[in-house]
């Protein structure tokens, strides 16, 4: 029997989609004074993956990844997700999204993703939001999931989580180490 115990550390990071850099210039204020400074981001890139947003936001489609300072309580992503809703409402203009912004975590074994839609993979967090392991780690490195989104499972988008996982360990001293589970093998997605 497993006994109950106090959640992983975790490191909160923001996935924000724009079109304009002005808006996100206009919004980053915001966004270190609602969840603190920023321990790093990742440098403003093409995103290419598809043109779901495209209409919304506008085009070219562009990337970055903004990961907080301190330490983060796992518990309250959902109350980050509808905060984020919130300012993505406040950003719209003729109700199109200007800016999309996806709250996620990351601890020493996981890369989680918050999420207003359900589906098979996700598990409900409370509040209408749902949680998804988008990476996990094992064999020395972070591994995409089956539905993993392209970004994230790229090795540039691997290689940013897994400095992202570097500054957890020196914020908390040690990081948790996975465990191999029996019948999986490295770098087998599960």
């Amino acid at each position: 029997m497993g006994t109950p115990h106090p959640p992983e550390k975790a490191l909160l990071f923001l996935a924000l989609l724009f079109s304009r850099e002005e808006v996100l210039d206009s919004i980053l204020p915001i966004l270190r004074d609602r969840f603190g400074d920023i321990l790093y981001e990742s440098p403003i890139c093409a995103w290419s993956h598809s043109h779901y947003y495209d209409r919304e936001l506008g085009t070219p489609v562009f990337r970055r990844f903004i990961f907080c300072s301190g330490l983060f309580d796992a518990s309250t992503l959902p109350d980050i997700k509808l905060e984020t809703n919130t300012l993505e409402d406040v950003y719209s203009h003729n109700r199109k999204r200007r800016i999309n912004i996806d709250p996620g975590y990351i601890t020493s074994s996981k890369v989680v993703l918050a999420s207003a839609k359900d589906y098979s993979h996700r598990l409900y967090l409370g509040k209408g939001i749902y949680g998804e392991v988008a990476l996990y780690f094992q064999g020395n490195r972070f591994n995409p999931m089956p539905y993993t989104y392209l970004d994230y499972r790229e090795p540039k988008g691997l290689e940013m989580f897994e400095k992202a996982r570097k500054e957890l360990k020196k914020l908390t001293g040690s990081v948790r180490q996975a465990p191999d589970y029996p019948g999986l093998l490295p770098h087998q997605n599960i």
